[in-house]
């Protein structure tokens, strides 16, 4: 049983990796059990396609990784104003550590997946935005935290939130063309003066 779990971890793992650096379109099912060593007759016994595995990796990556890391700098004893300066730090170094490793700006799976087949799976356009979703609700925590401490009033906070989120995708997706992994250090202070957050605590 152990082994079974390790075998689909693998999958999981290799595909959202692989994909991540390429692109869904260019990476096959035969290149995704090779790299993870896993017979192709054992990937059928857990996905029934590339697109249930792709759909899956962006579940576990969700689960293992992203929210735990989203957990820590969106914490409820950090000031509201706190979260979203350490929220693009964390962006960057998270971006900056790949960047390094494979030598090019990766950008988000979860929306570089999601754009890449919104028009051509179904499953995949819906898994990208409930988990988009997913994280902007902890940006619009942090703003209802905030206009309970007399920040931000009367922001309308799911706007606001989703305004934050398309600037940090836009940021991402821009980065990844340009393959600049500086371009991300802009977030910075483009939230905090999106947040009217003193210049000197953004910088």
């Amino acid at each position: 049983m152990r082994q079974e779990s390790d075998t689909k971890q693998r999958l999981l793992s290799t595909a959202l990796d692989m994909i991540w650096d390429n692109s869904y379109g260019t990476v096959s099912v035969d290149d995704i059990c090779g790299k993870a060593g896993v017979l192709k007759g054992s990937f059928y016994h857990f996905f029934h396609s590339k697109s249930d595995l792709a759909a899956a990796s962006l579940d576990a990556y969700w689960d293992q990784y992203r929210k735990p890391q989203l957990d820590a700098v969106f914490a409820a004893d950090v000031s509201p104003e706190e979260r979203f300066l350490r929220y693009t730090e964390q962006i960057y170094l998270i971006q900056k550590e790949r960047f390094e490793k494979k030598g090019r700006v990766c950008g988000c799976p979860i929306n570089s997946l999601g754009s890449e087949l919104s028009t051509q799976d179904e499953k995949i356009r819906k898994k990208s935005q409930e988990i988009s979703t997913r994280v902007r609700h902890f940006y619009e925590t942090a703003l209802t935290d905030g206009q309970k401490q007399g920040l931000w009033t009367g922001v309308d906070v799911p706007a606001k939130a989703l305004e934050l989120y398309s600037m940090v995708t836009g940021t991402l997706v821009q980065a990844r063309i340009n393959n600049d992994i500086h371009l991300i250090k802009s977030l910075k202070p483009a939230i905090a003066r999106l947040l009217g957050i003193e210049e000197k605590a953004a910088a």
